[in-house]
């Protein structure tokens, strides 16, 4: 018996390395990929913070700029109001392909 309880000793304190090892390296991946797409999303988001102040100010110049062309500022205004809305009409009808896009990314990072 005593051989017995000498061999499983050893074979339980295995286990229980092993064990802490896993949950070591699991607490590790998961960090990674916290940090991984942390980093992405803030990296992003700032690009589309500076991409709308640019856009931002085409807007008011373009506007100005058709409002002398047209005469009025207004009417420059309201040709670069129906823009936007003509592409926001354009970005509702191909919005499943954006969204399954984004989708496919996001799995990506966390998969990878």
């Amino acid at each position: 018996m005593e051989t017995k309880e000498n061999i499983i000793e050893p074979l339980i304190e295995r286990v229980e390395e092993y064990t802490k090892i896993s949950l070591e390296l699991i607490k590790l991946k998961s960090l990674d990929k916290t940090c991984e797409i942390t980093s992405t999303l803030i990296s992003r988001l700032l690009l589309v913070v500076i991409l709308s102040l640019f856009m931002l100010s085409l807007t008011v110049a373009a506007g100005f700029w058709l409002g002398d062309l047209f005469g009025k500022n207004y009417y420059g205004f309201a040709a670069v109001a129906l823009f936007y809305g003509f592409i926001a009409v354009l970005i509702y009808f191909i919005h499943p392909l954006i969204k399954a896009r984004i989708n496919n990314s996001i799995i990506k990072l966390i998969l990878n």
